[in-house]
């Protein structure tokens, strides 16, 4: 087994990686509508917790408002005090039929908190790919070892390690920056 048949045995840890920060960016609010933030609230529907997504519609009919539109009219008062419950910090109108939510801009405060937030989240990423790095290292050093890579083969994987390592912590990066710009935008 070459490096690269262990560096490709790893690839989907590394993308599993980039998508759980995609998205745990999506549940940032950042003055912007967008479902995904109401998405995942757990609703009281008929004894059980259901996620809001499987009980309504969820749209964007403007850039700073969400339309609830729950399928069944009754559980109108169940959503809107889930959403009253939730950290969205945002509060409910219900008309009878469809509940609105108002997303107010952030302001200069909140904007800067959230960009130190951003941060954290990337280098909790950064972090999950050195882990990965750390068990590819490892096996490469075994299949050393036990006489199944040479030694140049061995120094060959640990740069092309690096090099994977190096472009994904890349890609985290651009993500992070696109976010904080969006953030920062007023």
């Amino acid at each position: 087994m070459a490096t690269s048949d262990i560096l490709n045995k790893y690839e989907g840890k590394f993308q599993n990686v980039i998508e759980h920060f995609l998205t745990e960016l999506v549940k940032l609010r950042t003055g912007r509508a967008n479902a995904a933030l109401v998405e995942g609230i757990l609703v009281d529907y008929y004894g059980s917790k259901s996620p809001l997504k499987q009980i309504a519609s969820i749209n964007i009919p403007e850039p700073r408002l969400i339309n609830i539109q729950p399928w069944d009219k009754g559980t109108l008062p169940n959503i809107e005090a889930a959403i009253r419950k939730s950290d969205l910090g945002v509060n409910p109108v219900n008309d009878g039929q469809i509940i609105r939510l108002a997303i107010p801009p952030l302001n200069e405060e909140r904007r800067i908190e959230l960009s130190k937030f951003l941060s954290k989240m990337a280098e909790e990423s950064k972090v999950s790919v050195r882990n990965i790095r750390e068990d590819i290292w490892k096996e490469i050093q075994e299949k050393e070892k036990k006489g199944e890579l040479s030694e140049d083969e061995k120094f060959r994987g640990k740069e092309a390690l690096q090099k994977a390592i190096d472009e994904y912590n890349k890609k985290i990066e651009e993500i992070r920056e696109k976010k904080e710009k969006e953030i920062m935008t007023v």
